[in-house]
């Protein structure tokens, strides 16, 4: 008898759905997300990473909840799939919590989840570090260590266990923030705990490094250079305090954990979600400046989803603006910058060299990641 591997498999499917709304989170807004106009993707992001694995469904045995909770999406994608729990049409930390306790039952080879941090929280609540994890990035912010760096990235790691190559398990910190604070502008991030996940640097994010930037002057520097080249043309200050540095330096509010709209030196717009952005920016040049998650390198896709895959291909790839500190891309280790669109055909045409402003009239030339490679 063959033996087949056994997934653990849990969607969270109000995951990432206040990040295009710019409510800085899911956690208690998600009816004022959908109110909104936010629309689901985590099952969107699971399935890229199934997508992966699919050509050995076969020799997979999925046990998951019911429904939008990983039935549905599974047994769409063909997989063999047995369901250990039934959940409500309305899903919450509870129901995640009841679906891990069901699959501690089952000896599962890994559990892959799609989620945030909130949901990786839920999962320790309960788990603990008594089984290998691995979850697929869907949340608005993910500062865990547990998550693979894109979906097609967890896929990629599911899919080495399944051909047999030799992957470690290593501790992964599982963190969270104060969505309250966050909304105010404030990073509060706690530590509650580690989770096991496969050792895979290449494909698995590392713990965001949090802080504030201590050498203001480096900041001043790239705020110089980034003015010293501004035009009339509409740009998106996009969310982090690199970002902000050339905020105040222009004498504007800042939305720091938000998008704004800047124009003539003048702030014509705070705080905007997705679709403001895609209005505000209709028929207009436009460039993106940015900064990258450090620790992590994520450019797109980590807390600032407000930059739908619609916008990014308005703007651009020659009209992005990649701002960052040496230290913080020192700190990569020669890791490439990942962007993590919800596109994979985007993210294949964004990826290659760009030019990154380190300092006043000071570049490195950096990589960005092609997806099919990580």
């Amino acid at each position: 008898m063959t033996i087949r591997f056994r997934l653990g498999l849990l969607i969270n499917p109000l995951a990432g759905l206040g990040g295009s709304v710019a409510l800085k989170g899911s956690d208690g807004v998600a009816d004022e997300a959908i109110a909104k106009g936010a629309q689901p993707k985590s099952h969107l992001r699971m399935k890229q990473a199934l997508e992966v694995i699919r050509p050995y469904r076969h020799e997979i045995e999925i046990m998951t909840a019911s429904g939008l909770m990983g039935e549905s999406l599974a047994l769409e994608m063909g997989f063999d799939v047995r369901v250990v729990h039934h959940v409500n049409q309305e899903t919450g930390a509870v129901d995640t919590q009841a679906v891990v306790k069901k699959l501690l039952d089952e000896t599962l080879d890994l559990l892959l989840f799609a989620g945030g941090d909130g949901t990786a929280r839920d999962i320790y609540h309960v788990a603990g570090d008594t089984l290998p994890v691995l979850g697929v990035p869907a949340g608005v912010k993910i500062h865990s260590g547990v998550y693979g760096i894109t979906p097609h990235a967890a896929g990629t790691v599911v899919k080495m266990l399944l051909e047999g190559e030799l992957v470690s398990l290593m501790n992964a910190d599982v963190m969270d923030i104060d969505e309250v604070a966050f909304r105010q502008g404030t990073v509060k991030a706690r530590r509650y705990g580690e989770m096991q996940v496969p050792a895979e640097p290449r494909f698995i994010q590392s713990v965001k490094m949090g802080g504030v930037e201590v050498d203001e002057l480096v900041l001043l520097d790239i705020a110089a250079e980034v003015l010293d080249n501004m035009d009339d043309e509409l740009y998106i200050m996009g969310s982090g305090t690199t970002v902000a540095a050339v905020m105040d330096e222009l004498q504007l509010d800042n939305t720091l954990l938000g998008v704004d709209l800047v124009q003539n030196r003048e702030l014509i717009a705070a705080d905007l979600s997705a679709q403001q952005l895609l209005e505000q920016t209709l028929d207009q040049s436009v460039k993106l400046v940015i900064t990258l998650i450090g620790g992590q390198g994520h450019i797109l896709g980590r807390g600032n989803q407000q930059l739908s895959s619609e916008l990014i291909k308005r703007v651009g790839k020659d009209n992005i603006i990649i701002l960052a500190t040496k230290t913080k891309l020192k700190a990569l280790e020669g890791r490439p910058l990942i962007v993590d669109s919800g596109d994979p055909e985007l993210d294949r045409d964004l990826c290659g060299y760009y030019r990154v402003i380190t300092g006043f009239h000071d570049h490195v030339m950096y990589q960005v990641a092609n997806p099919d490679l990580m």
